[in-house]
């Protein structure tokens, strides 16, 4: 296993020296976050963001992620050019080294909360999601400041955009993603890229739109739909655990033994109730995954790619971008470094 630590580029309040502090951490998660959707990545802007991390004494490890435009999604006559730069970005990444790209298949938002500091009893905050509360926000001024959307889009192009989606259905989002898949995966194999497709987050649609990346079934689907190597997923156990019906200790054994489980996130979620969840601090007793069980089964099945901790509580007063302070994110780590070190010497 790699221990890895997502960090957001020059602008992040998290520095690359606080991240090689945190013990056991030797790889880094990034992207080029001033690059537009579907816009083909620069080899060289790549070649300096892995020099920089490089600097630091720390290894580019991971990129989340290249976006994949909504035209790709919604299957319009344009996509095959997008997914020729997205071909060409999947190169660049691979001609500098960088072996793995963590990606979703999410229509419009990625991962969504409708509070970005609920209180917990201990005094910290944390992110949470109520799909009731989901229900009530208002979309016709565009998506603004809507909790964990990083892009924005006005008034009218969300319109056009939701118009646009009401045309598909979560079997022809499948459809999507296999031309997609048919196209991409056999470059990322050439380039020595492994892909890793991150669940939806939540695990269910959203403002109407589907969501398919979401249980077991879901993900036993994805690896078939191009039955290479290459073509894996980013075992998230926050997203996952947030629908109480996956079993993630059993998903992590069939799907590592298949050796398709390409990055882990970790984290945990208590669920409150029916499309309800709080995000927990890491250890297991505080949520409803199992931690420990889930890295048993990815250290019996040969896991050695990159983990990191995933969200974290905002903690000892710190501010920042909400979910990646740096305290809580690095306790997480610890946690996960000592559980894997713990079965490591008992197995």
């Amino acid at each position: 296993m790699e221990l890895t630590f997502r960090w957001f580029g020059e602008r992040d309040p998290v520095t690359l020296a606080h991240v090689r502090q945190i013990p056991g951490v030797v790889g880094v998660v990034s992207a080029l976050h001033d690059v537009a959707p579907g816009v083909e990545w620069p080899r060289d802007a790549l070649e300096r963001l892995a020099d920089r991390v490089d600097a630091a004494g720390l290894r580019l490890s991971v990129v989340e992620s290249i976006p994949v435009h909504e035209d790709i999604k919604l299957g319009l006559p344009t996509r095959d050019r997008w997914i020729d730069a997205y071909c060409r970005s999947v190169e660049h990444l691979g001609a500098v080294g960088i072996p793995v790209l963590c990606y979703n298949f999410m229509p419009v938002f990625d991962w969504t909360r409708t509070a970005l500091d609920r209180a917990l009893p201990d005094g910290s905050t944390t992110l949470a999601y109520d799909h009731a509360a989901l229900a009530r926000i208002d979309l016709s001024r565009g998506t603004g400041a809507l909790p964990g959307w990083g892009a924005a889009y006005d008034a009218e192009q969300l319109g056009a955009l939701l118009a646009a989606y009401r045309e598909v259905s979560a079997e022809r989002l499948w459809e999507h993603l296999a031309h997609f898949l048919e196209r991409v995966v056999p470059v990322a194999e050439s380039a020595g890229v492994r892909l890793a497709l991150h669940p939806d987050d939540p695990p269910w649609p959203v403002f109407g739109l589907p969501r398919i990346i979401t249980d077991v079934a879901a993900l036993r689907r994805l690896v078939a739909l191009v039955d290479r190597p290459a073509n894996g997923v980013t075992f998230c156990t926050g997203s996952l655990g947030a629908l109480p019906e996956n079993d993630l200790p059993a998903l992590a054994r069939e799907l590592g033994a298949r050796g398709r489980i390409h990055f882990v996130h970790g984290r945990n979620v208590r669920v409150t109730g029916d499309r309800q969840f709080h995000e927990t601090p890491h250890p297991s007793r505080y949520g409803d995954v199992d931690l420990f069980a889930v890295l048993r089964a990815l250290h019996d099945t040969g896991f050695a790619g990159p983990l990191r901790p995933d969200h974290g509580r905002m903690i000892w007063g710190e501010t920042g971008r909400p979910g990646y302070g740096l305290h809580d994110r690095a306790l997480g780590a610890t946690y996960l470094y000592g559980l894997w070190e713990a079965i490591s010497r008992t197995t």
